[in-house]
């Protein structure tokens, strides 16, 4: 590791009409940042490789009931400093990842009000990250935060990737455009969801990525969201400037600051490679390092569940239907009759379990288990759930005994209803139930409009909520995966318990309206730059009506292309999401499901272009394994793949699960080949997609 400074005092006391500008730039010099006071307003602007990203853009703060942080500034000081280290991540895409930034910090001063605020900037060779940062001062202490002003202008009307920005969900079909353009497209880019707030016709959610027609590939995220408020990008679509827009809570307030304090880092990855946005690891290094000292307990995980036949089969999370109304504490539901449509029951779990243990699964995660479920969905309920009590047909005690005399594990799931307050109330008595009966993991979920009513999903209040429950887990050892909570900002890092987060639309909406077919081409550009997602992929039933009479779903992929996604959608937590027995119809291509890795060692993007196609290669965890997916769109991808990648001077054998040629995700998804055959570093292989397609492969050296 390796640490520079220099300090440099610029004296410019007496001036606020201008300023000397200063600058800094990436370690490869290619990313430049240029930082000046115009008219006593903080302004930055950014360069790659002599092409402007940015353009002179503002920064500040506006305050309630102070004088904003806007205008008015003077430089007092600037330091110049540069890092370089490399560091183990608990788990994730490589074994090692390098943290390498020059970094400029700019100390301002407002003199009239005697108040200061210093910028941070870090300059990587993928992007740079700034935020605000708030010394202890004796003006600033305690301040309400109307809104953050930080600027992005744009250099052209670039194309975007992008969703409506919400308050409350990411649960959006992503749409591809030109920014002049979402305006007009705003209205057909909301679909329904349980809880959402709009809040312009031209905000955005982050992270979005942008392409210009020249050939750069742009992305504004933002990182270390810890305290603060979720950030939104809204658009000045004449002059194409995006601005922070915070998530309010139920009183408008956009955040609360007590100094010392800072804002989460703002980030923009830039690069003419599509591959490097990929691959870039940006936002983690923006995060603090691993708060925990002991992280042994803290595993990769590949599950089944029942989830699958509520989501696509229609059928019930709920016990009975003797129940309008539910009042927990004054039921006894061994008097109700069970209507006979309950998943989580101790004789189907058993099946689960079985199947989970036959074929090399970790754990099996079963929904529906706890009391509660008969009228928990949009009534604003505050005790909504009991999260220790399981229904009369759940046997908690005898189904975990019988996991784990077949090496598996049950998976915990507590949902919400976005009644926080009931999940904080009972949160220990939960956890310590888990910790009786042997989880080591929890999915949570936030689903409706919270309570306390007013407040987002994605405000600073429920951030904390988040966060308070993540951490109170790992006290006992638990891993969570948070659906509907707020997308993740790299906190991964931090808090590697955080094991995975949904934040976005998943495979859920395949067996609703379905996603479009180019959904998975741009996940991984967006949702995924601030950590892993719980997608659910390996449906090989695409037709929901063979499950479910009442359902016109349809799951816009193929068969093979849900193979892939194993590679392609990086997460630690990875799920088998569909019925065994449809595992059983196919089970030359389960075998891929079986074999791919959760952790790995090594990860390479070998072909990359937002919203077509993505072709990724990994390295399993202390293996010399290697596994291979592309996700294409509707037009379908060719590959000629070169697999320099392995080692040199040894052979292997390479299993590779393809589309057929008559292969389509809508009229022919199943339709997939099985090939075999002998590989090495000189090989090339030349591979299509079929539309909404992809292709998987598996690739071990000869005599494993």
């Amino acid at each position: 590791m390796k640490i520079q400074q220099l300090f440099v005092t610029l004296l410019c006391m007496g001036s606020i009409v201008g300023s000397y500008a200063v600058e800094v730039a990436s370690p490869n010099g290619n990313i430049r940042v240029d930082f000046n006071i115009v008219d006593g307003r903080p302004t930055y602007e950014m360069s790659y490789k002599g092409k402007t990203v940015i353009r002179p853009s503002h920064l500040g703060l506006e305050l309630i009931g102070s004088t904003d942080l806007m205008d008015k500034f003077e430089e007092r000081n600037v330091t110049y400093s540069d890092f370089d280290e490399t560091w183990q991540p608990v788990w994730g895409e490589n074994k090692d990842i390098r943290n390498h930034y020059n970094e400029m910090l700019v100390e301002l001063a407002q003199p009239a009000h005697g108040r200061f605020m210093n910028i941070r900037f870090r300059v990587y060779d993928d992007g740079i990250g700034f935020r605000y940062e708030f010394p202890v001062q004796q003006y600033l202490d305690y301040f309400p935060v109307k809104e953050e002003h930080s600027q992005f202008a744009m250099a052209g009307d670039h194309t975007a990737w992008w969703i409506a920005g919400d308050y409350d969900t990411q649960e959006y079909d992503y749409t591809e455009s030109r920014l002049s353009e979402i305006r007009g497209l705003m209205e057909t880019a909301i679909s329904s969801n349980a809880s959402q707030t709009l809040f312009s016709p031209t905000g955005v959610q982050t992270s979005l990525q942008m392409k210009t027609d020249d050939g750069l590939y742009i992305n504004i995220h933002e990182a270390a969201l810890v305290n603060y408020s979720c950030m939104h990008l809204n658009l000045d679509d004449k002059n194409m400037v995006f601005e922070s827009w915070l998530t309010p809570d139920a009183q408008g307030v956009k955040a609360y600051v007590q100094t010392p304090d800072h804002t989460p880092w703002r980030t923009v990855m830039v690069s003419d490679d599509a591959r490097d946005m990929l691959a870039s690891d940006l936002i983690l290094n923006l995060n603090e390092p691993c708060a925990y000292d002991d992280t042994s307990w803290i595993k990769p995980v590949k599950y089944v569940g029942v989830w699958w036949e509520m989501i696509g089969g229609g059928k019930q999370w709920s016990y009975t239907n003797d129940l309008p109304s539910v009042k927990l504490d004054r039921l006894d539901y061994t008097k109700t009759k069970c209507h006979g449509q309950h998943p989580a029951n101790t004789d189907n779990v058993r099946r689960y379990i079985d199947f989970a243990a036959e074929h090399g699964f970790d754990q099996v995660l079963v929904e529906g288990w706890n009391i509660g479920w008969e009228d928990w969905f949009g009534k604003s309920k505050d005790y909504v759930f009991d999260f220790v009590t399981p229904y009369p047909d759940f046997d908690i005690e005898y189904l975990n005994e019988y996991a784990h005399s077949k090496g598996v594990r049950l998976m915990m799931h507590h949902e919400t209803s976005a009644s926080v307050r009931n999940y904080e109330r009972p949160m220990e008595a939960a956890y310590n139930l888990m910790d009786k009966y042997g989880y080591n993991a929890v999915k949570s979920g936030y689903v409706g409009n919270m309570i306390p009513r007013g407040e987002h999903h994605y405000g600073q209040w429920l951030n904390n909520h988040y966060l308070y429950a993540v951490t109170e887990a790992a006290k006992h050892k638990i891993m969570v995966n948070a659906h509907e909570a707020v997308r993740p900002t790299g906190l991964c890092r931090t808090y590697p318990n955080l094991i995975g987060n949904e934040s976005a639309r998943g495979t859920e909406y395949e067996s609703f309206a379905g996603n479009k077919p180019f959904h998975t081409t741009v996940l991984p550009f967006t949702r995924l730059q601030g950590g892993p997602m719980d997608y659910t992929p390996g449906i090989f039933e695409m037709d929901m009506k063979k499950i479910n009479p009442n359902s016109s779903g349809h799951v816009n992929s193929t068969l093979a292309r849900q193979l892939a996604l194993y590679v392609t959608m990086y997460s630690p937590l990875q799920m088998a999401a569909d019925y065994p027995e449809h595992y059983e119809r196919f089970m030359d291509a389960f075998q891929f499901i079986k074999d791919v890795a959760v952790d790995w060692d090594e990860s390479r993007y070998l072909e990359a272009e937002p919203g077509r196609y993505i072709v990724a290669a990994r390295k399993a965890k202390g293996s010399d394994d290697w596994f291979v997916g592309c996700t294409a769109n509707e037009d379908g991808h060719s590959s000629v793949l070169s697999l320099d990648f392995l080692d040199k001077d040894r052979k292997y054998e390479a299993v590779i699960y393809a589309d057929a040629k008559d292969a389509h995700y809508r009229d022919n998804p199943q339709a997939y080949t099985i090939t075999k055959k002998p590989v090495s570093s000189k090989s090339k292989l030349k591979l299509s997609a079929a539309p909404g397609g992809g292709y998987a492969i598996s690739i071990k050296p000869v005599g494993k």
